[in-house]
C-alpha cells in the first residue's frame, strides 16, 4: 500500500492572490487559532528567517511565537502582518478581505481595549 503524502499548504502559497485568499478564509471562523495557523503557513511559504528579520524579530523567537496555542501579542502580530506585506502603515494591500476587518480592529482597539479582536472576528461570521 502506498504511503500518503503529507499535505503542506505552504507549498501552494506562491503568489499574492493565493496568499490573500488563504488568509481571508479563516476570518470566517470565530477561533483565532485558525487564522494564526494560516499565518504560520504563509510565514513558512515566505521564509521564516527573512520574515523574522523584516518584522524585527529573531528567527527562533518568531518560531516560538507561531507555535500552536501561543497567544500572539497584538503588536507582534501587527509587525508580522507588516513584514508579510498584508498591512502597511495606515493602509492594507490588495487583500480586500482583510481590509475591513483590520480597519475595524484598529478603530476598536483604539477606542476600547485589546479584548475587541474576538468580537470583531465574530462579527465577520
Amino acid at each position: 500500500m502506498a504511503q500518503p503524502v503529507p499535505f503542506d499548504a505552504a507549498e501552494y502559497l506562491d503568489d499574492e492572490e493565493t496568499i490573500a485568499e488563504y488568509l481571508t478564509a479563516p476570518l470566517e471562523d470565530t477561533n483565532p487559532d485558525v487564522f494564526l495557523a494560516a499565518v504560520r503557513d504563509v510565514v513558512r511559504a515566505r521564509g521564516m528567517a527573512q520574515l523574522a528579520k523584516d518584522a524585527g524579530l529573531g528567527g527562533e523567537s518568531l518560531h516560538k511565537l507561531l507555535a500552536p496555542g501561543v497567544k500572539l501579542p497584538y503588536d507582534t502580530m501587527l509587525k508580522l502582518l507588516h513584514a508579510l506585506g498584508i498591512v502597511s502603515y495606515g493602509t492594507t494591500s490588495s487583500c480586500t478581505g482583510l481590509k475591513p476587518l483590520l480597519a475595524s480592529a484598529a478603530k476598536e482597539l483604539r477606542q476600547i481595549n485589546r479584548q475587541a479582536i474576538p468580537r470583531i472576528i465574530a462579527k465577520t461570521t
